[in-house]
């Protein structure tokens, strides 16, 4: 086993640092939340008081942060200086595309391997280890980061060069919201219609209408596998990330002249419930913006 650095210990990175220790790595935890690191440690991590402490020595170097900037300015100020040479560097921030090429660059003129590795599955996931994790980089980067990868998810998917993987999240999660939100307008009409949401569940979900949105986590309480729409939208992926995601989304299709109609309306959706009652509940509960 190795030594690991990981660097975010939110509601995803805690649940991914957890599995690494689970898996016998020696992980080096650095937060600037002494919850966190309370947490981190009780999984089995060891607790570090600054990112440079945790980077050194380490042979692989994870970040979970919340955003573009949160990841450069790490790379720029402690991992490029400290991590050793023979280091892999896994990002697996949701972040913009130019930005993961830019520190992937960085890395890569210090004489490192780094990829973007975003991931699909949520807290739940995160924590149980079945994270579907999508890769942005060389060959023999991601052939050096895919171990670490599996010891956290179910799925390591090599989608290409840097930055790969931030393309590959975006249009995951413009799907995710666009279908979530269509979900979510087709329960309302057939509830309003007359029709049992349970029936309509055991329909659509074996015909054409079938999708993640609503056969793995259904919008409405008590139907389907259990989901945040049973603990009243609580936990799960909260919708300011989700509108996150999409920001992204829509930057990234900007940049490129992509028309995105679907995509610009579910960011006005999200936008409008999160400055609403959405900003501290899971993103499927936008059902509560059409009832």
């Amino acid at each position: 086993m190795a030594r690991v650095a990981f660097i975010g210990l939110g509601n995803m990175g805690g649940g991914m640092a957890a599995n690494l220790a689970k898996a016998g790595h020696d992980v080096r935890a650095f937060d600037l939340n002494q919850d966190a690191l309370d947490k981190a440690k009780a999984a089995g991590c060891l607790p570090a008081a600054s990112a440079a402490e945790a980077v050194a020595g380490a042979e692989a170097i994870v970040t979970m942060l919340p955003a573009g900037r949160h990841v450069e300015t790490t790379y720029s100020d402690v991992l490029l200086d400290n991590a050793s040479p023979g280091a892999i560097l896994i990002d697996c921030s949701t972040i913009d595309v130019e930005t993961a090429r830019r520190v992937a660059q960085a890395a890569t003129e210090r004489g490192l391997m780094a990829v973007d590795a975003p991931v699909s599955g949520g807290i739940a996931a995160a924590s149980a280890g079945t994270l579907t994790f999508m890769v942005g980089g060389t060959e023999q980067a991601f052939g050096r980061a895919e171990p670490f990868l599996a010891d956290m998810g179910k799925a390591v998917i090599h989608a290409g060069a840097s930055g790969a993987g931030q393309t590959a999240k975006a249009c995951n999660n413009l799907v995710l919201a666009a279908t979530m939100i269509a979900t979510c307008e087709a329960f309302v009409l057939a509830e309003k219609l007359g029709l049992d949401p349970q029936k309509f569940y055991d329909i659509a979900s074996i015909s054409t209408a079938q999708s993640w949105s609503m056969t793995s986590y259904c919008p409405v309480p008590g139907v389907g596998p259990e989901s945040p729409a049973d603990r009243d939208y609580q936990g799960g992926f909260a919708a300011p990330l989700m509108l996150k995601d999409l920001k992204l989304a829509l930057e990234a299709a900007a940049s490129v002249g992509a028309n995105v109609p679907m995509g610009k309306r579910a960011e006005a959706l999200y936008q409008a419930f999160v400055d609403g009652e959405g900003a501290g509940l899971d993103f499927s509960g936008i059902i509560k913006t059409l009832r």
